[in-house]
Formats: structure tokens, C-alpha cells, sequence
């Protein structure tokens, strides 16, 4: 029960009334009602004298009072004469008047929204140059996209990733034009036309084929990149009644019945399994599935193609694809874990995880992403049959934070190392930099893609919330200062951090002028940058959720990094072999998700929020948006 206010209405009818006008006759009527001693006044003759006394004098006053404004009123009309007779009535009344004057009116107050809002002050200036920037400054990121492929279609036009630095294609995973189908949705979230026409009409006339031709492809690379490309174009192109964001390229369904084509073949690797986990690889042109040289899946890859079945599921109408990739975390529901955390090799032979090692690098990360996305995918009124995704997810985070969370020394940043021999092993200060997918992932799953500001409005989040969201932004501040320690401003592949019982001296990043030299150790063979986004990704669902604008000027310093040490004149981005030196030496590679992912995310980074918004997409881990049920 709420207590009272320490004030009543009567305090507030009485603020009101204070600056009302009131007539002179009833200020006086109220005196004389109101006043305690009027019968003692009244009952006798001297009172009553008095009385008629004071009531004489009150006339003269009231005369005096009414006439001056007349007088004034009048010698508005009139003129200059009439104002010189207005100044003997008002000096005969002077005393009266300046005795008897009406109380100072309040200035009119404007509400606090409306504030500011007349001849633009200094501070609305201010936002109107803030917003300026970030727009000047997408545009440099679309500008960078048009660069990236412009190389890519000048010299590896239909091969999956371009080598900038020798000018021509290659195929590293399958051939199925991995670039075209992983840039299309951005393309299609900047308008940039041009680059929509040619990538569908190569789809349109191309990839077809190539599904019914090609070989052996991976089952995860070719799902998130490949399938999931296609099906975040199908509906930001219009179809499902999805955001018709462009009228270029071919129409929705040559991308639908791409995508059932690709994904029937892949169905393979779940049907020729004898457990509910799949193969990691399949023949395209047989078809057929095949295991991985060891015998071993990933257990990353097994449990990162749900969001792309499940919706090929819901627009198709065919729940074969859900149902067969739902099996997988169905069936790792049930198997042991050490505090929700899972080690990264399972078999497809025995059902079971392999090995102990736990990290949320390669081969661990996004199967702890998609716990939450997927859960985050079924909307609002989110089916009870799901409900354990989410518990696994927090189950795991927990996990996280006892087990596999240290601070650096000297300065204390926060990171996530590893456990190679599991939980009763010695603990690896080992940072991938694939593991800056967290923050955005704890970000996401604390207020479920809304701001925090709506989400702590609305009673939303719980103490556990909070904790991700907080273990979020201390992970995403080391992320970026694993980009301000190198020489370069660019992140090594992979980081170790300075502890208390780990250290080595003479690899830091060659920034000296960086406060956290010291912290981070980064060994020759971690040295390269492969154009990855993880980070990006995490800074641009953090700006979304915390509106803390850092985020954006992080983002903005890794971009202009990208552009100074990566950008080919000739066109494209190349890798780099070691961000601690300059100049940087290249590695002759642009990778497919530098213009799937991480310039996509640059760009709605530095862009207006309502663009794909959070609470109604999900992003798959190849940064391919795809809708909310119900959203």
C-alpha cells in the first residue's frame, strides 16, 4: 500500500488559488464573513459605529480603485489630453492605489517537453550536429560496401571470397558464391541498388545450378551464410509480408526456392545420422552426408542452423526443417554439463560430447548465441515446448561467470578464459576474439532486445539480468581495448591476458600509449586480422540497448582503422598478417562476412535504431536478420 503524500488537495487548491484574480468586493465580503471577532465587533454601538465607519472609508477606496482604469482606458482612446487628466485622478489617489494593487501575475510557464523547442537552443544545435555526423559517417560505411564490392565483382564475380591484393577468386567453401548471397541483405538494409540488382540477378541465373552441381560443402557454413543469406532476402525484399525495403532484383520467391533447394540437400546431414546429431558435411550434387575426417562434429555447428530451419519451416509451411534441427537441442538438453557449459566436440555416432575442453571461442561460441535467439525467435507468446532454451541459456551464463570470468592485471580488465582439460584442469587466460560475440548475446538476453530504460520502466529485468548486463559492458570496454593496444588500432585473432599466474613479457601490441599495454599478450601466431566482426556486433546491439552513444565512438575509431591499414585502391579489403606492426603486412584475403556482418553492422551501428529493430529481428550469427514470430 502506497503512503499518502505529505501534502492534501487543500495545499494544492490553495496553490492554485493564489494568483487567481479576485474582485475587490468579494476580498472583502470573505474579511468580514471570516472574521472571528464580527459579533463581538457588532454587538455594541461603538462597533457598529466603527463598522460604518470602515464600510464609508471601503466606498471612497472602491471609487477611486474602478475610476483609474476607466480613466486609463480612456485616455488610450483619446490621447495625450485625456492622459494628463488621468494624472490628477491618479495622483489624488496615489496612496490608494499604491496601497491596493493587484498581485503580480505568474509569467506563463512552458511544460518540460516543450522546453527548448522555440528557436532551436544551443543544445537541440548540438543534437541536430550529433545526428549529422552519424549520418555523414554511414554513408562512409556504404561507401566502404560499394568498394568492398566493386572489388569483389571486378575480379571474383560468382566465387566465393575475393584475394584483393592478386586480383582474382577463389573458392573456400564450396563454390557457391558464398560473397553475392552473404552481401545481398546488406545491401538491401543501405538501398544500395545497384548492388541488389547484380547479386539477384546472379542468384537468379546461377546459384541453382550450382546447389545441383557442387560438392562437398559444410553443413554450418554453407546454413548461416548461404541459406540464411537468401532467407533475410526473401523477406526484407518483400516477401512474407516482410519490410519491402527495395524494388531491385528478382522477385522474393527466386530466393525462397533457392533456399528450399539448398536446404534439402542439407537435410541430409540430419537424416543420415543414427543420433539426432548431424553430420558435418554434405555432398551436394549425390546427394548425400558424410562425417568429418574424426569422426566429430562441432558442437557450435551442430546447434547454429535452428534459426534459419525454423523459418524456412514458417514461410514454406514444411516443418521437416524445424523438426530435424530442433532434435539437436532437444537432445543436448538432456546430456551432462558442467554448470551449463558443454565441451566443443560432440558425436554423431554415439550422441555424446567428446573431450573437455569448454571455451566460448571456435567451435563452443554460438551454441551458447543461439540458446537465447532461438528462444528469443518464437515471440512474444512464446510456446512452453521452448521454455528450456532459455533455462539452458541462463544455466550457462551462470556457468560463465563463476568458472570461466578473471580480471587482468595490472588494470583489472574483464575477460573469458578457457578450461582445455575441463573444470578440474588449469585455467587458460586464452581470449578468441570470436568471443566478443558476448556482450551483444548477454545484452540481448537481459532485456530481450528492448532499451534498458523501457525493460527497468516496465519491471523487466531480474537480478540475474542485470549481472549479464553489466559482465556485458565490461566485456565489450576489453573487446575494444584489444583494438587501442595494437599498433594498428585492429584486434589480433586471439588474445591472452596478464594474471597472477600468467604472464610473459615482450608481446604486447605495440601501442605503448595504451593504459592497458601491460593487461594484454598477444603471441606471434595470434597476430592476424582476419576483417572479423564480433565485436562490431557487440558495440551496435549495446548502442541499441543502453543508448550509451561510446558505443558508436568505439565503433567509429575500429572503422577508420579498417579504412587506414585494410582498404585496396585497386578494390576490396584485405586481412592482415600482424596488427602490432606498421606498416601492417597483408594477408591476401577478403573474407565473405566483412560484407555480410561487419560493415552491416557498422552501418546500423552509426544508424537510425528503428532499422531492424531489435525486439522484432533476430540476427543469425552470419548477421542475416530474420523476423520475430508475431513481431
Amino acid at each position: 500500500m502506497s503512503k499518502s503524500l505529505p501534502y492534501s488537495m487543500k495545499d494544492v487548491h490553495y496553490d492554485n488559488a493564489k494568483f487567481r484574480q479576485r474582485s475587490f468586493v468579494k476580498v472583502i465580503t470573505q474579511s468580514l464573513l471570516t472574521s472571528n471577532a464580527k459579533h463581538d465587533c457588532l454587538s455594541c454601538s461603538t462597533g457598529k459605529f466603527l463598522a460604518l465607519l470602515m464600510i464609508f472609508g471601503l466606498a471612497c477606496l472602491m471609487f477611486t480603485h474602478k475610476s483609474t482604469p476607466h480613466s486609463v482606458s480612456q485616455g488610450q482612446a483619446e490621447g495625450i489630453k485625456v492622459n494628463k487628466e488621468v494624472k490628477g485622478i491618479s495622483d489624488s489617489g496615489g496612496r490608494f492605489q499604491r496601497f491596493w494593487r493587484k498581485p503580480p501575475r505568474l509569467p506563463p510557464q512552458l511544460p518540460p517537453d516543450e522546453k527548448g523547442s522555440i528557436g532551436n537552443p544551443p543544445h537541440e544545435l548540438q543534437k541536430l550536429n550529433t545526428g549529422s555526423k552519424w549520418v555523414d559517417r554511414q554513408q562512409r560505411v556504404q561507401k566502404a560496401f560499394i568498394h568492398a564490392w566493386s572489388g569483389y565483382k571486378m575480379y571474383a564475380m560468382g566465387y566465393d571470397e575475393l584475394m584483393p591484393l592478386s586480383q582474382r577468386g577463389v573458392d573456400g567453401l564450396g563454390g557457391l558464391g558464398a560473397t553475392v548471397v552473404d552481401a545481398l541483405d546488406t545491401a538491401l538494409i543501405m538501398g544500395a541498388d545497384e548492388v541488389v540488382s547484380e547479386a539477384g540477378l546472379w542468384i537468379e541465373t546461377h546459384l541453382s545450378d550450382r546447389i545441383s552441381k557442387k560438392g562437398q560443402v559444410n553443413l554450418f557454413e554453407t546454413t548461416i551464410r548461404v541459406l540464411g543469406g537468401l532467407l533475410s532476402a526473401y523477406h526484407l525484399s518483400g516477401g512474407e509480408q516482410g519490410t519491402n525495403l527495395t524494388h531491385k532484383g528478382p522477385k522474393p520467391t527466386v530466393y525462397l526456392e533457392t533456399a528450399r533447394n539448398l536446404a534439402d540437400r542439407l537435410l541430409l546431414a540430419f537424416t543420415s545420422s543414427p543420433t539426432s546429431i548431424p553430420f558435418s558435411d554434405v555432398v551436394l550434387h549425390d546427394p548425400s552426408a558424410h562425417r568429418a575426417p574424426d569422426g566429430l562434429s562441432s558442437t557450435a555447428e551442430v546447434s547454429t542452423v535452428q534459426l534459419e530451419f525454423n523459418y524456412l519451416s514458417t514461410v514454406s509451411g514444411d516443418p521437416r526443417y524445424s523438426i530435424e534441427a530442433m532434435k539437436v537441442l532437444e537432445h543436448i538438453k538432456d546430456l551432462p554439463k558442467v554448470e551449463g557449459l558443454v565441451p566443443i566436440y560432440i558425436s554423431p555416432d554415439s550422441g555424446e560430447f567428446s573431450g573437455e575442453n569448454i571455451r566460448l571461442g571456435s567451435r563452443g561460441d554460438s551454441y551458447y548465441e543461439y540458446l537465447i535467439k532461438v528462444w528469443l525467435q518464437q515471440g512474444r507468446n512464446r510456446d512452453s515446448n521452448f521454455t528450456y532454451l532459455y533455462d539452458m541459456y541462463e544455466e550457462a551464463m551462470k556457468g560463465v561467470r563463476h568458472l570461466l570470468v578473471q580480471k587482468s592485471i595490472p588494470n583489472g580488465l574483464v575477460f573469458v578464459g578457457e578450461l582445455p582439460y575441463g573444470p578440474k584442469g588449469s585455467f587458460s587466460p586464452k581470449m578468441d576474439h570470436l568471443v566478443c560475440f558476448l556482450p551483444g548475446t548477454l545484452a540481448l538476453g537481459a532485456t530481450k532486445g528492448l532499451t534498458k530504460e523501457k525493460a527497468m520502466k516496465e519491471n523487466l529485468l531480474k537480478f540475474e539480468d542485470l549481472e549479464n548486463l553489466k559482465l556485458a559492458e565490461d566485456l565489450a570496454k576489453t573487446c575494444f581495448e584489444m583494438y587501442s593496444v595494437t599498433s594498428t588500432g585492429l584486434a589480433p585473432e586471439i588474445a591472452y591476458f596478464h594474471t597472477e599466474e600468467y604472464s610473459e613479457h615482450g608481446l604486447d601490441g605495440g601501442n605503448k600509449n595504451s593504459k592497458f599495454v601491460n593487461d594484454i599478450i598477444i603471441k606471434h601466431a595470434d597476430r592476424h586480422n582476419l576483417l572479423r566482426p564480433e565485436t562490431v556486433e557487440s558495440l551496435f546491439i549495446l548502442y541499441r540497448i543502453t543508448e550509451d552513444p561510446k558505443y558508436q565512438e568505439w565503433g567509429w575509431q575500429i572503422f577508420e582503422a579498417f579504412e587506414k591499414y585494410t582498404k585496396v585502391d585497386s578494390g576490396g579489403y584485405s586481412s592482415l598478417e600482424d596488427v602490432t606492426v606498421l606498416p601492417p603486412r597483408r594477408r591476401d584475403k577478403m573474407e565473405t562476412f566483412f560484407l555480410g556482418e561487419t560493415l552491416k553492422y557498422f552501418y546500423l551501428l552509426f544508424g537510425d535504431r528503428s532499422v531492424i529493430p531489435l525486439d522484432k529481428y533476430v540476427f543469425n550469427t552470419e548477421a542475416h536478420p530474420l523476423p520475430i514470430k508475431g513481431s
